[in-house]
């Protein structure tokens, strides 16, 4: 992200936007050399899969005269490629999907960048206006949290399963050069990499349900709140209490299903990571024309109404709440905080909801 000084609020979010526009095109070009490689990768694959058939139906037709190691290893190896290419076909429709995101996240930029110009113009002809600087700095806000946002996944992606991906090379470079001097050992060690793969395995589907859990799609909102709160509660060990209202075979627009899950996700981390609370309380309700999601704490308080009203606030509790507030603004919600000192704290989020 740019580090460039700008004399006002409409500059740096041109400023912002024109670099992540610049950005998101090179991640677009080297995303589209890893797809490249592994299409030609999934073809090899294909054709070994198609060459091991073969040899499966040829041992098929002579079962009875085959060695029975023979028939072990051929399984193996049918195994293995079909192994190496479903792996490979599931990593390259994850590019692919990645670079479909990608995609429409530049060109809702470029949508923006253009409304934005136009409406720098506008302020030129009736001489500005504070609502435009008002949206402006909106604009520059949520874009500055999207940054903040995935630099943080990076880090988690880098402490986390890029990290243990590292440690089995290791592993298997140990494993490798044991099994020449002692099996046994070498087995032992082996076993400790099966371990640690499943832990690793578990540890990344976690981590993907909690970029874009698919239940969200395939059963709504409600019964992926439920999920989600159960999961936060076992791996904090914060005692969370819900009262959730509404059907759950109730569909809404995917994009308030998605807003409403995202804003109980970040209420309920706010919680745990700014106010190391122990106890936490959801109420929602999705039953009317209007859904509203309210998180109660019994955290470290904050003064939500100076907090919330300055602009620079050194609170990420805060500053979290201020780019939540902003995005249910623009889908005409709105968020309310209330607590203090010694109280309880409470973020209610509510917005205007229609069926699909």
């Amino acid at each position: 992200m740019t580090d460039a000084i700008y004399d006002n609020p409409t500059d740096e979010l041109l400023g912002i936007i024109n670099e992540e526009i610049r950005s998101l095109k090179q991640r677009l070009q080297e995303i589209d050399g890893q797809i490249e490689q592994y299409e030609q990768m999934v073809r090899r694959e294909d054709q070994r899969n198609a060459d091991v058939a073969t040899t499966l139906q040829v041992m098929r037709d002579n079962i009875e005269t085959m060695p029975r190691e023979d028939i072990q290893t051929r399984y193996d190896e049918a195994m293995d490629v079909r192994f190496r290419l479903a792996t490979m076909r599931g990593q390259l429709e994850q590019y692919k999907s990645t670079r479909d995101f990608i995609q429409g996240e530049r060109q809702l930029l470029s949508d923006i960048l253009a409304r934005v110009q136009g409406g720098i113009q506008l302020s030129a002809e009736d001489g500005g206006n504070d609502e435009a600087n008002s949206s402006t700095l909106n604009f520059v806000r949520i874009i500055q949290a999207q940054e903040d946002e995935r630099r943080r996944l990076a880090n988690q992606i880098h402490d986390g399963p890029a990290q243990s991906l590292t440690n089995f090379v290791l592993q298997a470079e140990i494993v490798q050069r044991m099994f020449d001097r002692d099996q046994e050992t070498a087995k032992e060690e082996l076993q400790n990499l099966k371990e640690s793969a499943s832990l690793t395995f578990q540890r990344v589907r976690d981590f993907i349900t909690e970029l874009r859990p698919m239940m969200l799609d395939d059963l709504g909102v409600i019964p992926t709140a439920r999920r989600h709160i159960e999961a936060f509660s076992n791996k904090s060990d914060i005692n969370v209490t819900e009262d959730i209202k509404g059907s759950e075979e109730r569909r809404l627009e995917r994009y308030q299903e998605v807003m409403l899950f995202r804003g109980l996700q970040d209420l309920m981390a706010h919680a745990r990571d700014f106010a190391e609370a122990a106890e936490i309380e959801v109420r929602m309700n999705i039953g009317g024309d209007s859904a509203y999601i309210m998180v109660t704490d019994n955290g470290r308080a904050f003064d939500a109404e100076e907090e919330l009203s300055s602009e620079h606030t050194d609170d990420p509790r805060a500053r979290g709440i201020q780019m939540l507030r902003e995005r249910f603004k623009l889908v005409n919600g709105d968020l309310t905080v209330s607590g203090g000192e010694g109280e309880r704290t409470q973020v209610r989020i509510e917005m205007p909801v229609n069926e699909q």
